[in-house]
């Protein structure tokens, strides 16, 4: 029997919260079918999709895989049902957005492509700065909405999130390394490989998570806020890294590889999302940005 839509709705909502309680919650029913609907899907694809442990749910390598297809599939519903619906008015108006550093380098160019072709009347201003002072700008009504690091929101009470993508982290390698040809990489195999560290606010909570995983301090071989500098240090052999997969790319600036690898070992993730204030109107401008955001699933 093939999969369904409200399975593969289920599916992402269980991989977001990380638990099937809160994929219950967030979507309004109850935990046995939340249960059920990943139990029917793993045994039509035939894959293990999440590892259950008492405290909630860890998606596998496999179940990431099918993430990527998931979020494709459902962004492809929503956008024929929006082409049936679509509004013959034409949106009008200014649209404020904010963008953390990590997000304006590898998301946001997509959603404001689909949004401006669609919305040419709809003026954008984007303002890139940390997620601390976008969270200021939101509660104070200067930023209609951000795409932005939700891990670490801090003002949850005031602020309302729609997680778009959920990424782990993976191990960067150059081309040639020696892990890169183990049929599996633990992170007891990097305990003792010098280690090139991404400092950016965004993945500060993370990356202490990461720390804590390796239960002894790690080699740090460069530290840097630049991600293509880690890129060439990595390719050119300084050290490895690990990082959030949507950053990911096959190739340094200078052109030489980069390889990519899951590990097994409680690694954290980055969640991103589109954020705005609670209670706040919304302009049919910021309500159409949204849906673009929701709709779009960072599809690369």
């Amino acid at each position: 029997m093939a999969f369904t839509i409200r399975q593969l709705r289920y599916f992402l909502a269980a991989a977001e919260s990380a638990s099937v309680s809160g994929a219950a919650q967030a979507l309004a029913i109850s935990q046995s079918a939340v249960t059920e609907a990943i139990r029917d899907l793993e045994a039509d694809l035939g894959v293990q999709l999440f590892e259950r442990h008492p405290r909630g749910l860890d998606i596998t390598p496999r179940g990431h895989q099918f993430l990527r297809h998931a979020q494709t599939i459902l962004a492809s519903v929503s956008d024929a049902r929006q082409a049936m619906v679509a509004e013959a008015k034409q949106l009008s108006g200014k649209l404020n957005i904010g963008v953390t550093s990590l997000v304006a380098g590898y998301v946001i160019s997509d959603v404001l492509a689909r949004f401006r072709r669609a919305n040419p009347g709809v003026e954008v201003a984007a303002l890139e700065d940390s997620g601390e002072y976008l969270e200021h700008l939101l509660i104070g009504g200067e930023l209609d909405a951000a795409v932005m690091v939700t891990s670490n929101l801090r003002d949850r009470l005031a602020l309302q999130a729609e997680i778009l993508e959920v990424s782990p982290y993976q191990l960067w390698l150059p081309n040639g390394h020696p892990l890169a040809s183990q049929p599996s990489v633990s992170i007891e195999d990097l305990a003792q490989e010098p280690m090139i560290m991404l400092r950016l606010d965004e993945t500060e909570q993370p990356t202490r998570r990461l720390l804590d995983a390796f239960g002894a301090r790690p080699r740090i071989a460069f530290r840097t806020r630049s991600v293509e500098a880690v890129r060439s240090l990595v390719a050119t052999g300084a050290g490895i890294a690990l990082l959030p997969a949507l950053i990911y790319r096959r190739w340094s600036l200078e052109g030489d590889p980069i390889v990519s690898r899951d590990v097994s070992g409680a690694l954290p993730v980055v969640q991103v999302g589109v954020v705005w204030r609670k209670g706040a109107p919304l302009s049919p401008a910021v309500r159409e940005f949204i849906r673009t955001a929701q709709s779009q699933r960072f599809r690369r």
